[in-house]
């Protein structure tokens, strides 16, 4: 067995700190009193280092001890050892405030809309020292590439009923409705009741009949011997651009019932009392997390205020007017 085994097998932190000690004060006696041991307690630690190196690291003299080249060497990087110690407990410390801390999140368009935006704001006004990184993506990437490659702690965004993973936690936060929008300036938006016959010649914005909340509509248009979609319609599964077209107050819309009890307000939108024939639902809202690994606090903050804002849409049901 080498130094470097020895040393790394049999070397403790507390004996080298009592080296330390034993330079500074210039004598056993004085660091023993430092550290409230004994002399003779001082005295074998600093043997079993000298034991353990091979080495003498103190010259006696009648002024106390002093140390050797060797002495001199081990206090050198001994101070390095504990500089290090301390740098990564204070990184360490940060890490573990999550007042302060940074969090990396995915999530899709639709989240970003809506639901995630509230969450970040609510969070980042109680605790403004906060780094939340996000990256738009869809469940897929969330699930099979980022969480499992680290590129961030966790996703949030529409899960499947029939979701199971080994390595990925999904936890469900709200299922919602979808309902028809349209903008404040829209002419509908006075109608007490609407019948979906009614606005077949209305300008819209729809998801493609392939995706989950565009089947659910063509269903619901069928039920009325109506063609899905309308002839005079922008097809495109972008939240954002559905809420841009309905904004001018040309478009009827399609958006989830979270993002309109978030944002409907302050994005200029109105839901429409439509008697539709079924009521959509869109697939659950849930966060995905990678098993067996440990969240930051920054994450599991996160995760609590996510709970309480989706609890808020349980606790008050949704307004026909947004």
């Amino acid at each position: 067995m080498d130094m470097l085994d020895r040393a790394s097998h049999r070397l403790k932190l507390r004996d080298l700190r009592l080296l330390l000690s034993v330079i500074e004060t210039g004598g056993m006696a004085k660091a023993a009193a430092q550290h409230n041991l004994t002399q003779s307690g001082v005295s074998k630690a600093i043997a079993d280092i000298e034991h353990t190196l091979n080495v003498r690291l103190f010259d006696r003299t009648p002024r106390g001890v002093e140390p050797t080249l060797y002495g001199l060497a081990l206090r050198k990087w001994g101070n390095a050892v504990f500089d290090d110690l301390r740098q990564g407990i204070k990184e360490i410390e940060h890490l573990a405030d999550p007042t302060t801390g940074e969090l990396r999140i995915g999530c899709s368009e639709a989240m970003t809309a809506g639901f995630v935006s509230v969450v970040i704001d609510r969070l980042t006004r109680q605790y403004p020292k906060l780094i939340i990184r996000v990256t738009q993506d869809e469940l897929v990437a969330m699930r099979d590439l980022h969480l499992r490659e680290r590129k961030f702690e966790l996703g949030i965004g529409r899960i499947p009923s029939s979701f199971e993973e080994e390595e990925i936690e999904a936890e469900i936060l709200f299922k919602e409705p979808a309902f028809v929008v349209a903008g404040v300036g829209n002419k509908w938006v006075h109608r007490r009741r609407i019948e979906l016959a009614e606005l077949i010649d209305e300008p819209w914005i729809l998801p493609p009949p392939e995706a989950l909340s565009g089947s659910q509509f063509q269903r619901a248009f069928r039920v009325k011997g109506l063609d899905y979609p309308p002839r005079s319609t922008v097809v495109a599964l972008s939240s954002q651009m559905t809420v841009s077209l309905v904004a001018t107050g040309r478009y009827l819309g399609i958006l989830p019932g979270g993002m309109l009890r978030f944002c409907g307000k302050r994005l200029s939108l109105k839901v429409l009392p439509v008697n539709l024939p079924i009521q959509p639902r869109l697939r659950p809202v849930g966060i995905l997390t990678q098993k067996n690994r440990t969240l930051s606090p920054v994450a599991q903050l996160f995760i609590d205020s996510a709970r309480k804002a989706a609890k808020s849409m349980v606790d008050r049901p949704q307004s026909h007017r947004a």
